[in-house]
Order: structure tokens, then C-alpha cells, then sequence
């Protein structure tokens, strides 16, 4: 097996290629024409298909809105500070910095969302690893895996938590009252397996790493800018536990604030490459193929894997059921599959089978997009991911993970 993944996703990191068009782009965009023929030739109803876009609207405002903040922070260094000033007060220590990427990276994936992480959070830690002088491996895993196994608190910090939240009739305090405990299961469960496969010294090689220097702005302009756009995402994240299910609206004005800082400040930074076509692409294109996908065969088999029992059988076979397709497929098809066949009455079940998709889609490189995402960025770093290791350390992770947050679900 090869040592070394080459994934052909286009890297956010790299403006120039952004509008190249490359296989998973052309999967995407295959996806998207082949669920217009679903809706065209009657497979999917018309009626289904437009109640399935009213459901993804105010989803997809946030996604776009969210991407563009995330990505014009990172133009205006706004990771990079923290990044550096972690390491800084690390001074040096393995244990401390990691304990202080675990929660750079957790609570990145929690309040902005998962593809956050995965498209800005890494090639800044993979940045950081020269001047420090570490291993980039493990600051590359413990984004890579807390971008998923770090997504079930909030209904932002996965596109699958604003469907189950939808689903089940939780807000944003509801929903975190209901999965506080699985996050922290699952995130703990997550630091003993990075500390064991990337952290440990016998894994790192190094007794202590170099505290790098602080990032500074050069000018005023960059000051302004790092402040403005850094105002912008305090102000989102303070707005979470407010807005309730407006979540998208929150998120647009927060990068509306941060256009008019670029535009007032560098007019150049501002691209249509920032709206993430291929995420929304990608989005729409799944929510016209699964339904139908649904209706031919599929909901048959998601109901004889998942079952209806609302007790604890059930919602142990719901998230075994949701890790194990989503590592076949990947995480998004996986739980609205699973969701189509769950009864309405059955949250605890819808949950256990959200724990799933989200936790458990970390053995194979497209379970989920943010694992798909953190690789290209290790692969354009030039970072060897030892593939053998990957796939047993997530496996480990997986079983581990998902069985200790349903566990919590259910205490």
C-alpha cells in the first residue's frame, strides 16, 4: 500500500488554481447534473426536490457565508497569531503544545465549523512547524482528526448538526445540552489515540521544540485588518448562542464585516474564488442524488442496518451503521440516508446516528471532506503521511470514539 496519498483536491491555499477544475471537482459537478436528471426525468418528484432546497437554503447561506469569513481571516493572519503565540507559550514543551493545539483545533472546529479547520487551520500548522522547528505529522493529524471527531456540539460545527438539529427541534443551547457529554468522550478518546500513534516522544522524535517568534503586522493597514476581521469572528461566535436557527444570517453579517475591511484596505484580497463553489456544488447535487437513491433501493438497506428500536440496541446500530457507510461513501450521504429511515419520534437513535457520520468518518481519506482537505495540504507541504499507520490509527479511532460518545449520549 502506498505510503504517501496523492488526493487530487485543489488546494485552498493556492489562488491560482482555485477555478481549475480537477477530478473531484468534475465528481461534484457530476453529482450536481445528475441530480437535475434525477428531478428531470421523475425519479425524484419536483415537489421532494424543492422541499429538499428550501431545507439546504438557509444551510448553504451559512456555509458560504462561514468559508469566505474563515478564509479572509486567514488572509488577514488572524490563525497565524494564535498559532504562534500557542507555541510561544508552550515554551518548548510537547505536552503543553499539545494540549494547546487540541484546543486551538476543538474549539476552531466547534464554533466556526469543521471545513474551517480543515481548509485554513492546517496549512497554518503546517506553517508553524518550520520556525518551531516540529514534526508536522502530528500538528497535520490533530487537525485532521479534530475537525471531525470535534464537530458534535454545536449546530454549526457541521452542515449534518444544523439537519439533526432541524430534525430533532433543537436550538443551539438545546442541541449543546444534548451533546456536550459525547464531545467530550469523543475528544478525549482523541487526545489518547494522537498521543499514542503521533505525540508520544518514540513518535515525534524530538524532546523539545523551538518557540517561535510572534507574528507581527507590518503597517497599519494590517493591524486594522487583523483587527477588524478577528472583531468579526468574536462577534459570530458570541452571536451562536443568540440567533438560534438565523445561524446564517449571523454568519453573513460577521463576513460582510470582513468584505468591507478588505475592501476598504486591500480591494486585491477580494475574489469570486472565495465563495467555496465546490462545497455548495457538492451540497446541492447530494441532497437531489440520495433522496432518489432512496426511493430505488437504498432507504431499504438503511432500514434493515439501522432498525427502529429507540432504546440503547438502536442507537448503538445507528452510529456503527452511520461510521460504517460514511467510510464507504462519506459522511454527508451517510446520515441523510440514515435520517430518511430513523421515525420521527426516535432523537436519541438520530443522534447516536449523527455521532457516527461525524466521529467515524476518519479510517478512510474520503469519509468526510475536511479529512480529503487536510491531506491534499500535507501532500502540497510535502508531509509523508505513513498510510498504514493512518488507517489503523483511525480505525482505532473510530471504534473507540464513536463507541465512547454514543456511550455518553446515552448515560
Amino acid at each position: 500500500m502506498s505510503e504517501q496519498l496523492d488526493s487530487p483536491v485543489a488546494s485552498p491555499a493556492e489562488p491560482r488554481s482555485r477555478w481549475r477544475i480537477g477530478l473531484l471537482d468534475g465528481i461534484r459537478l457530476g453529482l450536481l447534473v445528475a441530480g437535475g436528471l434525477c428531478v428531470a426525468t421523475g425519479l425524484l418528484p419536483r415537489a421532494d426536490a424543492a422541499a429538499n432546497m428550501r431545507r439546504i437554503g438557509p444551510l448553504l447561506l451559512f456555509l458560504g457565508s462561514v468559508i469566505v469569513l474563515a478564509e479572509l481571516s486567514r488572509q488577514a493572519r488572524v490563525f497565524d497569531v494564535i498559532a504562534h503565540r500557542l507555541a510561544i507559550i508552550g515554551r518548548g514543551h510537547y505536552p503543553v503544545l499539545f494540549l494547546l493545539c487540541v484546543l486551538f483545533a476543538a474549539t476552531t472546529t466547534t464554533v466556526l465549523n469543521l471545513d474551517t479547520t480543515a481548509v485554513l487551520l492546517t496549512p497554518v500548522m503546517l506553517a508553524l512547524a518550520v520556525p518551531a522547528r516540529i514534526p508536522p505529522l502530528p500538528l497535520a493529524m490533530t487537525t485532521l482528526w479534530l475537525a471531525n471527531t470535534a464537530s458534535l456540539l454545536l449546530p454549526v460545527s457541521n452542515l449534518t448538526n444544523l439537519l439533526a438539529a432541524d430534525r430533532v427541534g433543537l436550538d443551539g443551547a438545546g442541541f449543546a445540552h444534548a451533546m456536550w457529554l459525547p464531545q467530550v468522550a469523543s475528544i478525549g478518546v482523541t487526545m489518547l489515540c494522537l498521543w499514542l500513534w503521533y505525540w508520544r516522544r518514540g513518535r515525534r522524535g524530538a524532546d523539545r521544540y523551538l518557540p517561535p517568534e510572534p507574528v507581527r503586522p507590518a503597517n497599519g493597514r494590517e493591524r486594522a485588518l487583523l483587527s477588524l476581521t478577528a472583531g468579526a469572528c468574536v462577534l459570530f461566535i458570541a452571536a451562536i448562542p443568540i440567533v438560534g436557527d438565523r445561524i446564517g444570517i449571523a454568519a453573513t453579517v460577521a463576513a460582510l464585516i470582513a468584505v468591507v475591511a478588505f475592501a476598504c484596505l486591500d480591494r486585491s484580497a477580494l475574489r469570486w474564488s472565495l465563495i467555496p463553489w465546490r462545497l455548495l456544488v457538492f451540497v446541492v447535487g447530494l441532497f437531489l442524488v440520495v433522496p432518489t437513491l432512496g426511493r430505488l433501493g437504498l432507504s431499504h438497506l438503511m432500514h434493515d442496518l439501522i432498525g427502529t428500536d429507540p432504546g440503547t440496541a438502536g442507537a448503538f446500530r445507528a452510529a456503527a451503521s452511520g461510521a460504517g457507510l460514511a467510510n464507504i461513501a462519506n459522511n454527508l450521504p451517510a446520515y441523510t440516508a440514515g435520517e430518511a429511515v430513523i421515525p420521527a419520534a426516535n432523537h436519541t437513535q438520530l443522534l447516536a446516528l449523527l455521532i457516527g457520520t461525524n466521529v467515524g468518518s476518519v479510517l478512510t481519506p474520503w469519509a468526510s471532506l475536511a479529512t480529503l482537505l487536510c491531506l491534499e495540504f500535507c501532500r502540497t507541504h510535502g508531509v509523508r503521511v505513513p498510510m498504514r499507520r493512518f488507517l489503523l490509527s483511525g480505525a482505532m479511532l473510530a471504534v473507540l470514539a464513536t463507541g465512547a460518545a454514543t456511550a455518553a449520549l446515552l448515560w
